[in-house]
């Protein structure tokens, strides 16, 4: 201030026409410290643009891959696949169909048993004029048939035994000393019994056909054929050639 005040007064100015300007020392330092940060950003950019220019980071591309054509096995097993839905798709059209037009057949009746409760079977409704009747013993064997008032038939030879219809084996009866007894189920109504059979060739609850043998006689007793509808003896059948026919 005072070799400002000095400097004036050699120049012969008049103190009160001196304008004193002082640099503020804040605001230099401020500008350099702008001057700092904009070179330090400059140099962190570049360092930065280095960085991603370096091919260590350069971003990944998708690699193409040239797609492969199907085998024959995969085609093949797309057309297995295909057949079985459309065959199922027939199936079920078919099922539908024939509940709306013809409910009584065969297939509705097959698929009604599956959705039936375990304990619970479809009601047998058919009677004894219902089957054919088929030959006792085997038609080459000389066996003589007979058949009494009440409707009994019987034989006494030694031959294999065969069962007049097809039916389920409901029980067995006796021994190998006093023979066996057996019952065959035709139908709810419709039913067989046999007796004086020295073999039994099925179990219970087994189902028996006609054209296999059911049992064995020795030929040294009576063998027995009764037949029953809603429990009573039945006696309208004739016999011929060894051969049963409803009278």
């Amino acid at each position: 201030m005072n070799e400002e005040l000095s400097y004036a007064e050699m120049l012969e100015i008049p103190v009160e026409t001196v304008t004193v300007t002082r640099k503020e020392k804040r605001k230099k330092q401020q500008e350099s410290d702008s001057e700092l940060k904009d070179k330090v950003v400059e140099k962190v950019n570049d360092r930065m643009q280095e960085t991603y220019d370096d091919p260590l980071y350069a971003e990944s591309t998708p690699i193409e891959r040239e797609e492969r054509p199907e085998s024959k096995k995969t085609r093949r097993a797309k057309r297995v696949l295909f057949a079985e839905f459309a065959a199922v798709c027939a199936i079920c059209a078919a099922i539908f169909l024939t509940n709306i037009f013809v409910p009584a057949s065969a297939i509705n009746t097959f698929v009604r048993s599956l959705f039936q409760g375990e304990g619970e079977t479809a009601a047998d409704t058919r009677t004894y004029q219902d089957f054919t009747l088929s030959p006792i013993v085997n038609e080459f064997e000389d066996v003589e048939l007979a058949v009494s008032d009440t409707g009994v038939l019987s034989f006494t030879a030694k031959c294999s035994v065969y069962a007049p219809c097809e039916g389920s084996l409901v029980s067995v009866n006796g021994d190998s000393a006093s023979g066996y007894t057996v019952e065959l189920k035709h139908s709810d109504s419709f039913s067989t019994i046999i007796s004086g059979l020295d073999d039994v060739y099925y179990s219970v609850g087994q189902n028996v056909k006609s054209n296999v043998p059911l049992a064995y006689s020795d030929g040294e007793g009576q063998v027995r054929v009764m037949f029953y509808s809603d429990g009573g003896l039945i006696n309208g059948y004739k016999v011929a050639e060894n051969t049963l026919a409803w009278a």
